[in-house]
This record gives structure tokens, sequence and C-alpha cells, in this order.
């Protein structure tokens, strides 16, 4: 029986913005605690992301008790709080998704908008905002934040070792930015899973993840280049969709931790 476990977690507070390790993750009804509960939204209140500001890949995120601290090349460093209470609700954008969000300060979101060079804003998907999971994948009554689509990502290690195997230079895990990453799998291995169990947390994993161009952004130094997409799509092309990782929903909430076994409770019929 294969020795799978779970190697990396990472929380990804504000969408686009840098990830931070961690050791365990809290699941709320969302995904991850705290993730991608902050978004950087232009003044129409539609996201931006790395695929049109690949610069928001150096903005590096410090998590504390109560607050984010975000510091920027050649900029300040700025302080946001975890949570916004006792906000107007407004109506934000996400990818056709019209979610009520909160508005920063005006400071935050005139440090955003230096950095960036355009006019926007930070926002706040509060506890009673609620988002729909597309209904064709939705378990129960799944919810999300400000993730592209699902509460979840996992990648595996051993896909992105056989990715690395195909390109002239390796790259690391970041340019994916997954939530939970496996090891002790073969290539690929997390295609086949229908339903696994971490720890104490049985999970759905739902569809595949559509890579975008978030992926060819070096999260380092917010360069663009070709890969790898342009690899990936030679071998894992779906009808001009790029495959890469899984999209989970988890059923119950707990805690995930580095370490934990990971499951296979049921698997997709080829």
């Amino acid at each position: 029986m294969a020795n799978r476990t779970v190697s990396e977690l990472c929380i990804y507070p504000i969408k686009s913005c840098r990830g931070i390790d961690a050791q365990q993750a809290l699941l709320d009804q969302r995904g991850f605690k705290f993730d991608r509960r902050w978004m950087i939204a232009d003044q129409s209140g539609r996201t931006l992301t790395q695929r049109e500001y690949p610069r928001l890949s150096l903005i590096l995120v410090e998590q504390t008790a109560d607050g984010l601290t975000l510091d920027a090349p050649g900029m300040p460093a700025l302080r946001i709080p975890l949570m916004l209470k006792s906000k107007p609700i407004f109506q934000v954008d996400i990818w056709g998704d019209a979610v009520g969000a909160m508005q920063a300060e005006k400071s935050s979101g005139d440090w955003i908008s230096s950095f960036l060079g355009v006019s926007c804003q930070f926002v706040y998907m509060p506890d009673d905002s609620f988002r729909r999971i597309d209904p064709r994948y939705a378990i129960q009554n799944a919810q999300a934040s400000f993730v592209d689509a699902f509460p979840i990502l996992l990648i595996s290690e051993a896909s992105l070792a056989d990715l690395n195997s195909r390109l002239q230079s390796p790259l690391p895990m970041n340019r994916f930015r997954p939530n939970i990453v496996v090891a002790g799998c073969t290539p690929y291995e997390e295609d086949s899973w229908k339903r696994i169990q971490i720890g104490s947390i049985n999970i759905h994993v739902v569809k595949p993840c559509i890579r975008c161009a978030t992926t060819i952004v070096d999260q380092l130094t917010g360069i663009r280049g070709k890969e790898p997409l342009q690899t990936l799509a030679t071998y894992r092309n779906n009808n001009g969709e790029v495959w890469f990782g899984q999209n989970l929903i988890h059923e119950n909430l707990g805690e995930l931790h580095v370490g934990d076994v990971v499951t296979v409770l049921a698997s997709k019929i080829p």
C-alpha cells in the first residue's frame, strides 16, 4: 500500500499575492480558514489577478493573530486586518459571480494602487457573504471564497517531478499555488482519485484544475515566461484546456497537518 502523506500546506490570504506555508490548516465552510478572503479589485469591483498584473506575485504576506502585514518592493509595509466587520457591503465580480464584499480603508487602496499603477482597492469577503460553487460539482451546500472556483487545490510531488523531467529548467511548486501537496504517490495518480480522507477530513476530488497564465509567472521575480504551459500543452491537453492538479471539496470541518496520511476511499472509473 502506498504511503501517501501531506508534505506541504499553503494558505493564500490575499488572492494572487504570495502564499504562506503552514504546518497545519483549519478548514471552515469555504476551505482553508483565511484562504483568499481578501482580493484586489478595480473601482468597478472586478477582480485583479496575476493574469493581468504579475507584479502581485511580489507582495509578501505575513499573518499574525489579528492582522496581515504586506511587503512589496519599493513600498512601505502595510498592515490590514484579518477580518472586516461593520462595513457597507457592495458587489464585486469574481469570474462572473456577484459576491458581497467590504472595502478596506482608503490608505490600503492607495498603497496597492501605487504599487500596481492602476486605481484599485483591497476587498474582503465577510462571513455572511455566500458564493455558491458550480452546482454541477457542488457537494452538499458547498461554498467558496475568492478562489477561482473550488475551495481546495491538491497536487502531488510526483506530478511536478514528472513535469520537471520534461523541462529545461525545473520549476517550484509555487508556480501552481496549491493548498495541499501530497508525497508518496505516482505521477498524476491524483487524477484517478474520487474521494479521499486526510486525517479526519473526508474530501471529494471533483474536477481537474484548468491552468491559466498565472503558472507562467515566476513567483519570485514577477516575470512572465512560456513554461510550464508550453510543455504541459503537449501532454496534458484536454480539448484545448491544460490540466494539472485536482480541485477538492471537503465534507466536514477540522484541521489538516503536514504529515497526515492520505487515504484513497474511492477511485474514478477510467
